[in-house]
């Protein structure tokens, strides 16, 4: 069944259509839910909190292809996500000046599998994940950030730098190598 149907058959109230839909889209949400927190319980927790507030929703939700679907679920992930962390207040955001910016060699991820860049993502402190998978990963502005998370876009542009360092030095660590960007 494609998915115009069932979010059709979802939005009419059946629980097939709906299952069918979590079943489509739980392990890439699940993951998404990952990349913020570390706990696989909190995670799974909030893709369950997620697919409750999208199939709440969905009535109001105007389908206008699978994309825009995909995006607004995700959305929904993201936001649950960060309430929890901002529940929790387990940000860690440092105000001191950015650090330098760090450009990895082109071949330098080219070693590493997609496991092991999410578990060195992972492994940085919140603050510093959280605008990561934001600005990195989800495509955001640092502006845009800023207002998510309730800090200033200064701030956020500190944690996405000092995240690159330390990933820079995890990557090290791992015998990656890396190149200083040029200042223009």
């Amino acid at each position: 069944m494609d998915i115009t149907t069932l979010i059709k058959e979802a939005k009419h109230g059946s629980t097939a259509a709906q299952k069918a839909l979590f079943d489509m889209f739980a392990d890439k949400m699940l993951l998404l839910c990952c990349r913020y927190v570390k706990r696989r319980e909190d995670a799974e927790e909030l893709l369950l909190d997620g697919f409750y507030k999208f199939f709440k929703n969905l009535q109001s939700f105007s389908y206008q292809g699978e994309a825009a679907m995909y995006c607004w679920l995700k959305r929904i992930m993201i936001n649950e996500c960060l309430m929890f962390l901002r529940k929790k207040n387990v940000f860690t955001i440092v105000t001191e000046s950015a650090a330098e910016e760090i450009v990895l060699e082109e071949e330098a991820l080219n070693n590493l599998s997609a496991d092991e860049i999410f578990n060195l993502i992972v492994t940085l402190p919140v603050g510093y994940r959280t605008v990561f998978n934001l600005f990195v990963v989800e495509g955001m502005e640092h502006k845009e950030i800023a207002v998510l998370m309730g800090i200033s876009e200064g701030t956020s542009k500190s944690q996405l730098s000092k995240a690159r360092v330390l990933l820079q030095k995890l990557l090290s660590q791992k015998g990656i190598a890396y190149v200083k960007q040029k200042a223009q």
